[in-house]
Formats: C-alpha cells, sequence, structure tokens
C-alpha cells in the first residue's frame, strides 16, 4: 500500500469531510476520493461509511488507523534517520582514551559533540595506546586517543595535543619548593614513570630527553596509570614524571611542577583508519574546532 493512500485515509478519518480533507492534503476531492477506494480495494474491505450527508468510520477503519498512524509515523521516522545519518547527525561511535585525557581533552570534546550532534552516541573506553592499535586495524574501535608517537602503525593521526611535562610531589618534598625542577635535581630520589608496554613511543621518548638533559632517574616502579602513580605520591613513596594534563586534578597534599625539558613535549593523538561515514568526519571537524592546533601527523 502506498504512504499517500494511508495519509489521505488518516485526515480523511480526522476531518470526517471530503472537502475540509482535500484542501489539508492539497489536492481536489476526486483525487482524495480515488486514493480511498484504491485503498479499500487493496485491503478489501470498508475503512469509511459515506453517503451524501456524512462520512462516519467503520468499525475496520477505527481499529485501522491507529496502524496507519503508526506507519506512517515510522515512515517519517525512517525518512529522517535516514537524512541525518548521510549528514553526519545521527550514529554510534566507538572511541578509546587513554586516561590522562579525562579531567578535560575528554569532557570537551563530548560536551561539544552532545551540543552539535545530539542524536550520534558515543561508546568510550578506556585503553592503553597498544590495545588501542590493536582494536583501530580490527575495526573494533572507530577512534582512538592515544599517546604518541606510535611507530608502523598503519593508521591516520590527527595531533590532538602537545603538552610539556611536570614532577608531581608531595607538598612537603624538598623540590616543592623550586618553582621548575631541572632533570639533574631528580637523580637522588624515587620516580615513578608510565610503563613502557602501557605506550612504548612515550615512554622511550621521554626518558631519552631526560637523560639528554642530564638526569640519572631512580626508576622506583613503572606503573600503567597515571592516577596510580599520583596516590603513591600522595602516600610518599617517590615522585612522579607526568605530563601536564594529566596533573590538573590532583590528589590531597600533591603538587606539581614544572619540569624543565627545553621544548621537549608529550602528545596526544586521535587515530583511525578511515572517515568511511558522515558520523566519522563529523567527529574529526568538532575535534579540530576544539583544538585548534590538530594537524594530521
Amino acid at each position: 500500500m502506498e504512504l499517500k493512500h494511508l495519509r489521505a485515509f488518516v485526515v480523511l478519518a480526522e476531518e470526517l469531510h471530503f472537502g475540509k480533507a482535500a484542501q489539508r492534503l492539497c489536492i481536489v476531492q476526486s483525487a482524495l476520493s480515488m486514493q480511498i477506494k484504491a485503498l479499500e480495494d487493496e485491503l478489501d474491505v470498508r475503512l469509511l461509511e459515506r453517503d451524501r450527508h456524512k462520512v462516519a468510520l467503520s468499525e475496520t477503519g477505527a481499529l485501522f488507523l491507529p496502524e496507519a498512524r503508526a506507519t506512517l509515523h515510522q515512515a517519517l521516522r525512517a525518512e529522517q534517520t535516514a537524512r541525518l545519518s548521510a549528514r553526519g547527525e545521527i550514529g554510534t561511535l566507538r572511541i578509546a582514551f587513554v586516561s590522562s585525557v579525562l579531567p578535560k581533552l575528554l569532557p570537551t570534546l563530548i560536551r561539544n559533540m552532545h551540543e552539535r550532534y545530539p542524536l550520534i552516541t558515543l561508546e568510550l573506553k578506556d585503553m592503553p595506546t597498544p590495545d588501542q592499535v590493536a582494536a583501530l586495524h580490527d575495526n573494533k574501535l572507530d577512534f582512538g586517543l592515544i599517546r604518541l608517537p606510535v611507530a608502523g602503525a598503519g593508521l591516520e593521526v590527527c595531533v590532538v595535543l602537545e603538552e610539556p611535562f611536570v614532577v608531581a610531589l608531595p607538598d612537603d618534598h624538598p623540590l616543592a619548593a623550586q618553582a621548575l625542577i631541572r632533570p639533574a635535581d631528580l637523580r637522588d630520589y624515587p620516580s615513578f614513570v608510565l610503563a613502557r608496554r602501557y605506550a612504548p613511543g612515550f615512554h622511550d621518548e621521554m626518558l631519552v630527553a631526560l637523560k639528554r638533559e642530564g638526569a640519572q632517574l631512580n626508576i622506583a616502579q613503572e606503573l600503567g596509570e597515571f592516577t596510580t602513580m599520583l596516590a603513591l605520591v600522595a602516600a610518599g613513596m617517590g615522585i612522579g614524571m607526568i605530563p601536564a594534563e594529566a596533573a590538573i586534578a590532583l590528589p590531597p597534599k600533591v603538587v606539581a611542577r614544572p619540569l624543565e625539558l627545553h621544548g621537549y613535549r608529550a602528545g596526544i593523538g586521535l587515530a583511525y583508519t578511515d572517515l568511511d561515514n558522515p558520523a566519522k568526519r563529523a567527529l574529526l571537524g568538532v575535534m579540530q574546532q576544539c583544538f585548534g592546533n590538530a594537524q594530521e601527523k
């Protein structure tokens, strides 16, 4: 059955007057009569009782009316969904992230996506960089917010953030009195760093940069999360080498001081394998708009 026939029936059932219904539908009465007759013939039922003086729903027509309305509503919804999808305004995107983007970067992305594309659902998962790379290649993710650099990953990467390093310290630590910490100052203190298996490129480049600046780290432990690292710092077990964004939300009795690395900065990238649907392109556009320094690498 044709949607226009259902629409004609619903309007006529609401008006119970051929002239008024035809006017609402912007067609002539004869065309309305033909559409109703075609619908009744197709269904082999009588939906309306009519004579020269009145129009009324038949018992069958009264039962058919809510179903006709539901069908028209679903058809409209399907049309809207198709149009929204073609414009990248509806869908589901699977996004993984490293935990250090939780305080600022990720909330900014989520807020702006929701404001611009409220019908796009973001499925979020905290995941180390190597696991994200594997999941992207296996098509289990659409995007990954990863720690850079990632060597030989075969991914498209947009650099979203480059951040300096800070040293997280107990607030009563001797180095807490310094406004700026030099790498050589770290020599005598047990230190925590992010474990290599969670971000190999990040781990290696950080240690190279520290060594180049004269640091001889006394690495007490390599950890999987900056939050765990900060908890140990708060307990007075050592000091932590962390990117600045990870130091936005410090636990009580922990302070952060800039680490002088002469321009070396840690990077966060938005990684993906392709932009094969409008929703993906929409998210990339929002990311580039939110973080003006975002650029292809």
